[in-house]
């Protein structure tokens, strides 16, 4: 988990495929049962609201799923964010079912990332993707940091990174 832009689907990929384990990207399982082509799409057409009951949806579905034990997880940015997802994920790592690992980096980077390749991210608050970077760690980071067994800096080597999540992995 972490906030967009933080690397979440890129190391979360690598690492399923590292460890040939199936790999979950959240955000695609919650529009693919709406017909949507995108997350923007759905907000557009949806709303915030709607998405992210959908995306709590997603997440109890696939964290009951046991054919998906194992898999690589990638949440999207607000996912903890959803109504009950929080608890689900916290029920999940009290039962031993999931580790959850923080993927970090200054809202600068974050900003910067997401300005070179904005890819499918709908601006939440109506600022530049630095801005609003800043404005979702103020508010998201403290609970995503109650919710994870490890956090994982993102913003220097790819290669330690994704070392650093295996090395959590096994734990």
């Amino acid at each position: 988990m972490g906030l967009r832009g933080s690397g979440k689907t890129t190391l979360g990929r690598l690492l399923a495929a590292r460890t040939g384990v199936q790999f979950i990207d959240l955000d695609d399982r919650t529009i693919a049962g709406y017909g949507h082509v995108s997350v923007s799409a759905m907000f557009r057409a949806q709303g915030e609201v709607a998405f992210r009951a959908a995306e709590a949806r997603a997440l109890g579905a696939a964290l009951s799923d046991p054919s998906l034990d194992g898999a690589v997880i990638a949440l999207g940015g607000g996912t903890p964010t959803a109504p009950g997802a929080r608890a689900l994920l916290q029920a999940a790592r009290s039962n031993g079912s999931i580790r959850v690992v923080l993927l970090e980096a200054p809202p600068a980077v974050l900003g910067a990332r997401l300005t070179v390749a904005p890819g499918d991210r709908p601006l939440l608050m109506g600022a530049d993707f630095t801005e609003e970077a800043e404005l979702l760690a103020s508010r998201r980071l403290p609970a995503y940091r109650e919710l994870a067994d490890a956090t994982v800096r993102t913003d220097g080597d790819l290669a330690d990174a994704l070392a650093r999540i295996e090395e959590i992995r096994s734990w």
